[in-house]
């Protein structure tokens, strides 16, 4: 009856707190298991932890979810002696055959010695898993990392890489000393189809000399019109330089910057006044929403007092409420604790007891009285035969003796008459 009775102040005790807490608070151990294995990776536990122990890594929620209550709390106790050592308490490591309720009581200790509160029963922890699990080793990481003096450093962000940019550059370099040299090997190759340069800048040197030296005649063309446009008409195709397009040539980029500037310019025209419309829209809605708010502020202030005084009280029942949860959860650590020894006490009392209503000594009592009597009479006919016996002896010396005296006197009055 009193566990069953402590059984239910437990369990209404763990739904107050769940409501108190609010619906968030069945999932607030998932979040604290992946802060705890985060914490576990910053100090390097597959490597210190697991390899030693031959153990295999942690799953994001490992401790959340019950799956097998002897691994896991095998488990937990080895990752908890390994946080309190490497938070600088020494702490033996707990073996399979060791008794569970020493070794929670152990590493609760060693966790109110670091000056963490401890506000729930060590039962809790047997089963390995669960919020009470995850608080304490999250401690004990803490714990750990503090005493490793571990701090967060300044991200290092990865230097951009200019050299891309500079081979583009090259590229587009040599593509037009490509370029060039290609149009250097057309012309060598057509020299036959090609006008000499240099002859043509000496012809028009000594014309121009000629020029100066007749300045005072007229300047008439000496060339035929229709030969000068088939002469054109020749060279014209082989003039023509065809450039390559390069996507990585800066040149096409800013001509796409440019187009791309032109499409969102005409595209802006068209999509501002619409914005302009929606601003408005937008800004009408606001002024009629602020004027219903205050209207609605100045309808319900006496209420927004009520509720904020209501509130207010509400905070002051929580503060008690907290206070008193915190007693109730220590009286039930205790009343736990008193029934462990209200059953041990039960146990002797029930042992002793059986051990006194057991009839079976007073059986065994009872069959070697009787036997003992038995046998005391036996004694005492073997007594009352022996003493017969000797009774009888002693008749038949007596007999014996006065026989020899009798013999003994008739012979002497025989020889007194003689």
């Amino acid at each position: 009856m009193a566990e069953e009775a402590a059984g239910g102040a437990r369990r209404g005790g763990e739904e107050l707190e769940a409501a108190e807490r609010g619906p968030g608070a069945a999932y607030h151990m998932f979040a604290m298991m992946e802060d705890l294995l985060e914490k576990l990776k910053l100090l390097n536990y597959e490597e210190e932890a697991l390899r030693r122990h031959h153990l295999r890594p942690l799953s994001r929620h490992y401790f959340a979810l019950p799956t097998n209550p002897g691994e896991q709390f095998y488990m937990f106790c080895t990752l908890a002696a390994w946080l309190i050592t490497k938070a600088g308490h020494p702490f033996e490591q707990p073996q399979e055959y060791d008794d569970p309720n020493a070794t929670i009581s152990n590493i609760l200790s060693e966790l109110r010695s670091f000056g963490r509160s401890v506000d729930f029963p060590p039962s809790k922890l047997k089963a390995g898993c669960g919020e009470q699990a995850c608080y304490v080793l999250d401690c004990l990481a803490e714990e750990a990392l503090k005493h490793t003096d571990f701090s967060w450093k300044r991200p290092a962000y990865p230097t951009e890489e200019l050299e891309e940019e500079a081979i583009t550059e090259d590229d587009a370099e040599l593509t037009l000393n490509k370029l060039e040299e290609e149009i250097e090997e057309e012309e060598t190759d057509n020299e036959e189809n090609f006008i000499d340069l240099n002859v043509l800048k000496a012809q028009t040197y000594r014309s121009d000399m000629n020029e100066s030296t007749k300045q005072e005649e007229i300047l008439e063309s000496t060339t035929d019109a229709a030969e000068w446009n088939l002469e054109v008409e020749r060279v014209l195709p082989q003039l023509k330089v065809t450039i390559r397009t390069d996507n990585k040539d800066w040149r096409i980029h800013v001509d796409q910057m440019h187009q791309h500037k032109d499409g969102i310019e005409s595209a802006l025209k068209d999509t501002r006044g619409y914005l302009d419309k929606l601003h408005n829209e937008i800004s009408r809605t606001l002024e009629k929403v602020n004027s219903r708010e205050k209207y609605l502020n100045n309808q319900l202030e006496h209420l927004v007092q009520e509720y904020r005084t209501a509130q207010a009280q509400l905070s002051e029942a929580k503060e008690k409420y907290q206070q008193g949860s915190g007693g109730v959860t220590e009286r039930t650590r205790t009343l736990s604790e008193i029934t462990e020894v209200l059953e041990k006490v039960k146990q002797e009392m029930e042992e002793k007891g059986s051990s006194m209503t057991d009839g079976a000594p007073l059986v065994k009592i009872k069959q070697a009285l009787t036997k003992l009597k038995q046998e005391t009479v036996q004694m005492d006919i073997r007594i009352g035969v022996v003493e017969h016996t000797l009774l009888q002896s002693k008749l038949k010396e007596k007999s014996n003796m006065t026989r020899d005296m009798h013999a003994t006197m008739i012979p002497e009055t025989t020889i007194g008459a003689y």
